[in-house]
């Protein structure tokens, strides 16, 4: 299994912000949380594979946006900032000695707005990703074998913001955000703590931000092996966990 992942850029503090107030951002500290995250993964069993560095693109480390991990096949998205252009292509070219390489040719696609449960893609119209971007990954990804679905989220940057898996069929979720209804074949278990609905599942882990102890202990009770990584300087990038990195689970 691989993680494909790209290091912080020296110039994160002029990252693109939706949500959150500006903030000084710390390079060095953010690198070092960094990589802690990809040594949990690491630690989860996979291969950590660094895309090319962008040491100019502010958002750069956040790899999740530039594409989508679909088995053998990676799809190319449209970040909804033109500032995010360039990180495409080196995406691109370095996922293509790994997959088939499909790219989005209209519309915005940002890929923390895409949660993929089965064979099934729910996409969120956000200020990211819109319509036409929607329209254009459902036409790409059918003859992949795989459904595009409109989804809904409220005020939060990606769907993914406010609700990843966490494994096994449990859909974890922020109820001020999302309404979990709108999900099928899912068990879906509200977070006692917002930042805490986005979370990597990762082989037999869940990789957890920090800070969220409430929702950490739920899930251990379910029987859940959490890892809690300290984000909180990447966090003020509006990070998540899932934004890091592109997930690979083939053996």
């Amino acid at each position: 299994m691989k993680a494909f992942t790209r290091a912080v850029s020296p110039r994160i503090a002029e990252c693109q912000l939706t949500h959150l107030q500006r903030v000084p951002i710390d390079p060095a500290k953010a690198a070092a949380q960094h990589a802690a995250y990809e040594h949990a993964l690491a630690d989860a069993g996979f291969e950590i594979v660094r895309l090319p560095e962008l040491r100019d693109d502010p958002d750069a480390v956040f790899v999740e946006d530039t594409a989508l991990i679909l088995g053998e096949h990676a799809v190319i998205t449209r970040p909804g900032v033109a500032s995010r252009a360039d990180e495409v292509g080196s995406t691109a070219d370095g996922l293509g000695g790994h997959f088939q390489v499909h790219r989005i040719e209209s519309g915005h696609v940002d890929g923390g707005d895409v949660l993929r449960i089965g064979r099934r893609l729910y996409v969120g119209v956000s200020t990211r990703t819109d319509g036409a971007g929607i329209a254009a990954l459902a036409e790409l990804v059918a003859p992949l074998g795989y459904e595009v679905v409109e989804a809904r989220a409220g005020a939060c940057l990606h769907l993914k913001t406010g609700a990843t898996l966490a494994g096994e069929g449990v859909l974890v979720y922020d109820p001020a955000t999302i309404n979990p209804s709108q999900f099928a074949g899912v068990e879906p278990l509200a977070v006692k703590e917002a930042a805490a609905a986005n979370c990597v599942s990762a082989g037999a882990r869940v990789i957890l931000p920090a800070g969220n102890p409430r929702t950490a202990d739920t899930l251990r009770t379910r029987g859940f092996h959490v890892v809690e990584v300290d984000v909180s300087e990447l966090q003020k990038a509006e990070a998540g966990v899932t934004c890091m990195s592109l997930i690979d689970e083939r053996a």
